[in-house]
């Protein structure tokens, strides 16, 4: 299954080797580039779903304190809040579903290309649909101190890859603050993603330590190249960085007494019932005074204001 995706892989890596004079580190470069042009589309619409999902937050803790004790509502209210405004919750996984793949077969591509021993090489070989390709193997893996077929010894990838994912997360994902409501939901919604930041690094930092360095030259690359997206897009802020919340959607403190706020996104079925019902043309309204209060010329009722009329006749 894999080889779909390894034998293609391969072959651009050695078509860009061969065009860029013969330099790996380079090829992997411009590859992570094509890569990240044909996963934009994927970004962006996480970009947008996650930026909306941040502007519900207060809605979605009204929603929460509302139904809070009658999950199955909340949950088909959270799902019309989610379809009224097209946001897809899983959306922000998709970039990460469609690169899991791309890194399995990049590794297996970049060892591949990277052979050394004769059997290796011949399986290469094997692999190119351009048998033409076969000419420039093998491939030369020296770069600065670097063997790219083998992990880095003095770990300065690692630590380079480290930084750089947990930089790039902290841009896609900015932190989700806890409401401070006492929303058990909504806390155990902020710890995962204070777990994922922390965890997402430190797991493709340990994969820079037991695969190729060239794997972690496509790491620092894909980052970095993220990270100017971001840039030019205006979303880069120290806020983010600093992994401070979003002014811009903050989840308010829910309400403890009395009934909850009723959010604009409620049934308008809801607010027609609770509308005051218009009197029909040509009936007369009373009108409700009391004692003291009343204003001259006002009657509660029509045998006061006949009382009035004779009055005044007399």
């Amino acid at each position: 299954m894999l080889d779909l995706i390894i034998n293609p892989f391969s072959t651009i890596l050695l078509f860009l080797y061969q065009i860029l004079g013969g330099n790996v580190v380079l090829a992997i470069v411009v590859f992570t580039i094509l890569v990240r042009a044909a996963t934009y589309p994927l970004t962006i619409k996480q970009q947008r779903s996650a930026k909306a999902m941040q502007e519900l937050q207060p809605e979605l803790a009204k929603l929460k304190e509302k139904y809070k004790n009658d999950r199955e509502k909340m949950a088909q209210a959270q799902m019309e809040m989610y379809r009224q405004y097209g946001i897809n919750p899983l959306a922000g996984c998709l970039p990460l579903i469609v690169q899991l793949p791309i890194l399995m077969g990049l590794y297996r591509a970049i060892t591949a290309t990277l052979a050394a021993t004769p059997n290796e090489l011949l399986d290469l070989s094997g692999r190119l649909w351009v048998p033409q390709l076969s000419s420039v193997v093998p491939l030369e893996n020296r770069f600065m101190w670097l063997n790219l077929a083998v992990p880095d010894p003095l770990y300065l990838l690692p630590v380079l890859v480290v930084i750089t994912t947990w930089l790039s997360q902290r841009l896609i994902m900015p932190p989700t603050p806890s409401n401070g409501s006492g929303d058990k939901s909504a806390d155990q919604a902020a710890q995962v993603s204070r777990q994922m930041m922390t965890i997402m690094p430190l797991m493709f930092g340990f994969f820079s330590i037991s695969f190729a360095s060239g794997l972690s030259i496509y790491f620092i690359g894909s980052n970095l190249i993220g990270i100017g997206q971001y840039a030019l897009m205006g979303k880069v802020s120290i806020k983010n960085l600093l992994g401070r919340p979003s002014e811009s959607a903050p989840v308010p403190a829910a309400k403890t007494t009395g009934p909850a706020e009723k959010t604009k996104h409620e049934p308008a079925v809801e607010a027609a019932t609770e509308a005051p019902l218009k009197p029909k043309r040509g009936l007369s309204q009373p009108v409700v005074t009391a004692g003291k209060n009343k204003r001259p010329g006002v009657y509660d009722s029509r045998a006061e204001r006949a009382k009035a009329k004779n009055k005044a006749k007399s």
